[in-house]
């Protein structure tokens, strides 16, 4: 009978945070899409050659919005590396896009409100920027690659061919809802259901007294954030309801805020990979400004929170019960049958 209760229980606080996040995540998925049919990241890869501060605003500018996971963006940042970016904006592109994304965005605004968002995407983006002036700066003349011509600027983002040709609006509706919620639903699906399985699990066993004693508004917790977010691999949106979970129960907002930077922008694979092109002394600013500036933003935000008096669940209350309720069955089912369609293209492909 308690396996059953504590079972029920757990079910219950996971299908809360699926509800509150499932809306802004199908639009932000859908988003994705657009993005995806409309707008290359190849094609910024000329505006990030010159060591310049320009560079470094326009890659964490751009990588803002981008829906690319910790690892979903190495590919990306090595392609924009040997088509000659500088090692100042790859290093901002690195920061800035894992971090955020559109579907986080509205996902932390969904569970966490409007001032955490505010601070999660002002704090990246600062970072992101500072990082790749100082990385240019330091590391002057150093930074430029030979262009490689394998990287083309004119690949199609929809058929991968580099000729010049034409697609019809139908076709690129199709690839957009493709990419949107089979593609890249397939790749980070499986995180959202860990993350808010994980968060339930928080929410019903853990209780708010021990959280609140050992992880409450105090440096230790912040540091704590940091030496498990920057190791593991984090992805941005599905660690979002955990955090959560976590500050309902009582842990500071700034060591979630330092978890949900820091966790995202670096793993291990990151780190390896920032070694390997771009050197010893970039990994070391990379490292350095994330720690630093995560930290004070964190301390900063445990200052202010009191003040503003912000429910983490405010984003969600304009919405209407019956839409949550009918995303979070939305959602679930496109998480499904994205994963079955992959493993069924593999298994055919191994056939």
């Amino acid at each position: 009978m308690r396996v059953l209760d504590a079972t029920l229980g757990i079910t219950k606080e996971s299908f809360l945070l699926l509800k509150e996040m499932s809306p802004y995540l199908l639009f932000g998925f859908l988003f994705a899409g657009i993005l995806r049919v409309f707008f290359s990241t190849e094609k910024i890869a000329s505006h990030l050659g010159k060591e310049n501060i320009i560079s470094s605003l326009k890659a964490s500018f751009l990588g803002i919005p981008l829906p690319l996971c910790s690892c979903g963006v190495i590919p990306a940042a090595i392609s924009l590396r040997r088509q000659g970016a500088n090692k100042g904006a790859t290093l901002s592109f690195l920061i800035s896009t894992p971090t955020t994304g559109i579907d986080s965005i509205l996902a932390t605004y969904a569970l966490l409100g409007s001032v955490f968002t505010f601070f999660r995407i002002a704090t990246t983006f600062f970072i992101a920027v500072l990082c790749g002036i100082v990385t240019n700066l330091l590391l002057n003349g150093t930074s430029r690659p030979a262009y490689n011509s394998s990287y083309s600027s004119n690949t199609c983002n929809i058929c991968g061919k580099q000729d010049l040709h034409f697609h019809g609006i139908s076709e690129k509706l199709r690839h957009m809802f493709y990419y949107a919620f089979v593609e890249l639903l397939s790749d980070i699906g499986k995180w959202i259901i860990i993350g808010i399985i994980i968060g339930g699990l928080i929410s019903y066993l853990i209780p708010d007294t021990l959280i609140s004693k050992y992880m409450g508004s105090n440096l230790k917790s912040i540091f704590l954030m940091l030496l498990v977010g920057i190791p593991v691999y984090v992805c941005a949106t599905g660690s979002i309801p955990i955090v959560a979970a976590l500050i309902s129960k009582g842990m500071s907002p700034g060591a979630g805020l330092v978890f949900l930077i820091a966790g995202p922008a670096t793993n291990t694979v990151t780190i390896t990979v920032v070694l390997k092109e771009l050197g010893k002394k970039a990994l070391f600013v990379y490292l350095f400004f994330i720690s630093f500036f995560s930290l004070l933003a964190g301390f900063v935000l445990n200052v202010i929170w009191p003040e503003v008096s912000v429910s983490y669940v405010t984003g969600s209350k304009m919405i209407p019960e019956w839409l949550k309720i009918a995303s979070s069955l939305l959602l679930l089912g496109l998480i499904f049958f994205s994963s079955f369609y992959f493993m069924r293209s593999e298994h055919k492909n191994l056939t």
